[in-house]
């Protein structure tokens, strides 16, 4: 969780993430790259420069688009500005890139290698934004790193409760592996392994038991078991996250459909566009 790409249309969601990731970059002592994805301008890379010059002189024509990325730049570097007084020490760099922006996100992480990113959400509106609920769930599907979520205000990075919601009964022990990754950055956070139980007619002390086994055989710590019902999955997992006033909620996610729902890459993309808290998604093998 060191290398941070905050994707940004200047919303106020993208803001939010922004400083979700200041906070937690000076927490792993990692840096924080910033994207603004100019989709209206097509994919245009090859005729402009990094700085956003043109490539062989400019014509008449050329000029919205180079006043367009003059205008973006500083707009970016007033957020990188504002890094200094929110997270002193926090490296932070920015990039414009031009074409869609759900493809200009997935070259940029392979580009760099991103570990993380962390962007805003919203759902969809009148109003278009870079996040509306279809190119964060893109993001989720098809980023190679984790995820981070982000679609309200949080000004202090207090992570004292998280929620795993998981099918119990099985055992891909690579569902773990970002899990952990988790705790060691928050060692002292409560470890909520939630079971929502959907039109299932087995009893709550028995999935239970079965979360008990599971804790047990993969020694995680700090730990409690919680079982609700609720008529779907995300919506329950939502609604546990909020009773227990979740800080995070991490979800694994696998696209082999032969797996349980919960692994579904659609259910960690409700719980992430939907949930109150920051989501932490990640694929695993």
């Amino acid at each position: 969780m060191k290398n941070i790409l905050v994707p940004t249309d200047f919303s106020p969601e993208a803001h939010y993430a922004y400083k979700v990731a200041l906070q937690l970059a000076r927490h792993t002592g990692g840096s924080v790259m910033l994207l603004h994805m100019l989709e209206e301008l097509g994919d245009t890379a090859g005729g402009f420069s990094t700085v956003g010059g043109p490539v062989g002189g400019a014509g008449l024509d050329q000029i919205f688009p180079i006043k367009l990325i003059e205008a973006t730049k500083r707009r970016l570097q007033t957020l990188q500005d504002e890094a200094a007084l929110r997270a002193p020490g926090v490296s932070v760099r920015h990039t414009v890139r031009t074409g869609a922006v759900g493809e200009g996100i997935l070259r940029v992480i392979q580009k760099y290698g991103i570990d993380l990113v962390v962007m805003g959400a919203r759902e969809h509106s009148g109003i278009q934004h870079f996040f509306v609920s279809s190119t964060t769930e893109r993001i989720i599907r098809l980023a190679p790193c984790p995820v981070l979520t982000v679609k309200h205000e949080h000004e202090q990075l207090e992570v004292r409760n998280i929620v795993f919601p998981f099918d119990f009964s099985g055992n891909p022990e690579g569902a773990l592996e970002g899990l952990r990754q988790v705790q060691a950055v928050f060692p002292n956070a409560k470890l909520h392994l939630l079971q929502v139980m959907v039109g299932h007619h087995t009893e709550p002390s028995q999935q239970q038991e079965q979360i008990q086994e599971f804790a047990r055989k993969h020694q995680l710590t700090n730990w409690q078991p919680a079982v609700v019902e609720a008529d779907r999955t995300s919506t329950g997992i939502e609604q546990y996250a909020q009773s227990v006033h979740s800080d995070w909620v991490v979800m694994p996610t696998h696209g082999r459909s032969g797996l349980s729902t919960w692994l579904r890459p659609s259910v960690a993309e409700a719980v992430a566009t939907h949930a109150f808290p920051p989501v932490l998604t990640y694929h695993f093998q």
